[in-house]
């Protein structure tokens, strides 16, 4: 288990890249299952899920070269499907909650699929239901073994059909997809989710030689295709990590630029920090944040009420910034109301926050309202523990801010969403110490 050590209160300076998106690459290193040829991805962040699912590849007998930093080669011409039934692979498979996407290309390209329950953040009850069900809807057949806690879905060819979705999930949408691009005839589906990495997915495919329309709505079509070719894909920055640059920049009054942050996919996440009054300025495809010496205020609504900043799906707010917006607001003039619809556990974190001297007060499961301090009141180091990777971040940039040293320990929950995260806030002149 590893350890940051942190003296807050510490203003930064300087330029700082996204790495690749971490959602995106769980769901584009899977479609290299559906192909024998060889696919290239580049842009692929150095992080623990990552590198798990890269490994998993490998021990289904996915041929892996790394070309350089975040390039890779993959080629699966020989996938061992009998890894599948292995004790290793149900050990390997339910420690990474990205596993669950295998399933979909092995179920249309070799007509089965198996996985344990997956594992990954501790948030609150992260269903599998929509994934399996699309499956059962394209004529696979579902079995559980409660036991083992072990899902598997067999089909001799799929089938092409017409679904409406309970959830607009987007690794369920992800999962369909990829097993409706080898399946026989026309595949609807209707509340498909439609975020940008999904969008990236779906051009990777159609880079294949999959025949799907509809991309960047919910509304998609998937045209069956006997087989998929070799590709070169490059993956988009995250978003994720450009939202927790701009929380850092305003909680630690520093001027920061992110670099080549592709604007046109960051959606409503500029406009939601802004109302939460940190200046934002376009610079290219470059995000400049002053320093912000005077604080920040939030925005009422017009009629005066309180704000609420809730997440949704795409086009809204992304839940995975909610945890960011959270710390942000501790320092700003202001109260809001943070709405966590998806997970009922993620929020429980702020329990450190007021350990801090932040004023939240946690309303149920779900919502917590902060109480600005406007940085007339520091947060002050204290000993905490990272519970998961949103929740761990926003634990560092408070520390980063506070007064005093923080030790945040299980840092490991931090790595597995942000590559070299303790080098890369050094080059900017973070004074943070990992311990092992």
């Amino acid at each position: 288990m590893g350890t940051f050590k942190i003296e807050g209160g510490v203003q930064l300076k300087g330029d700082i890249t996204p790495q690749g998106a971490k959602n995106e690459a769980l769901q584009v290193l899977c479609t290299v299952l559906l192909t024998p040829e060889k696919v290239t991805i580049t842009n692929i962040p150095d992080i623990i899920d990552v590198n798990k699912l890269i490994n998993l590849l490998r021990n289904l007998g996915v041929k892996v070269e790394k070309l350089s930093h975040g390039a890779y080669t993959f080629q699966a011409d020989e996938v061992n499907m009998t890894y599948l039934e292995s004790e290793a692979f149900k050990e390997e498979g339910k420690s990474l909650r990205g596993s669950i996407m295998i399933v979909g290309p092995l179920l249309a390209r070799f007509g089965k699929g198996y996985i344990p329950k997956p594992g990954g953040d501790k948030i609150g009850r992260r269903r599998l239901d929509t994934h399996f069900e699309g499956f059962i809807n394209l004529g696979a057949k579902f079995r559980y073994n409660k036991e083992d806690h072990f899902y598997g879905v067999e089909a001799d060819r799929l089938k092409g059909a017409y679904m409406l979705l309970d959830e607009a999930s987007v690794t369920g949408t992800a999962n369909i997809i990829m097993a409706a691009v080898l399946a026989e005839g026309k595949t609807i589906i209707y509340n498909a989710a439609c975020e940008p990495y999904l969008q990236q997915l779906c051009k990777m495919l159609n880079s294949m030689g999959a025949k799907i329309t509809g991309v960047g709505s919910n509304l998609v079509e998937i045209e069956g295709v006997d087989s998929l070719g070799g590709c070169e894909h490059r993956i988009l920055p995250d978003m994720i990590e450009i939202g927790s640059w701009i929380g850092l920049a305003a909680m630690t009054r520093s001027e920061i630029t992110i670099k080549n942050v592709s604007w046109d996919n960051l959606g409503v996440i500029p406009g939601t920090f802004r109302k939460l009054g940190i200046t934002l300025e376009r610079r290219g495809d470059d995000i400049y944040i002053p320093a912000h010496t005077d604080g920040y205020e939030i925005q009422n609504y017009i009629d005066g009420s309180i704000l609420t900043i809730a997440d949704a799906p795409w086009p809204g707010f992304t839940p995975d910034l909610l945890s960011i917006v959270l710390v942000v607001a501790t320092q700003a003039r202001g109260s809001v109301l943070i709405h966590q619809k998806m997970f009922e556990s993620r929020l429980f974190f702020v329990d450190r926050l007021i350990d801090m001297g932040a004023k939240i007060i946690l309303c149920d499961p779900h919502r917590a309202t902060v109480i600005g301090l406007d940085f007339k009141s520091t947060l002050k180091g204290i000993l905490m523990s990272s519970p998961d990777i949103r929740a761990g971040i926003s634990l560092l940039i408070a520390a980063l801010s506070a007064k005093g040293v923080s030790t945040i320990q299980n840092s490991d929950q931090i790595d597995r969403g942000y590559e070299r995260i303790d080098e890369r806030l050094r080059a900017l002149g973070a004074k943070i110490e990992r311990l092992d």
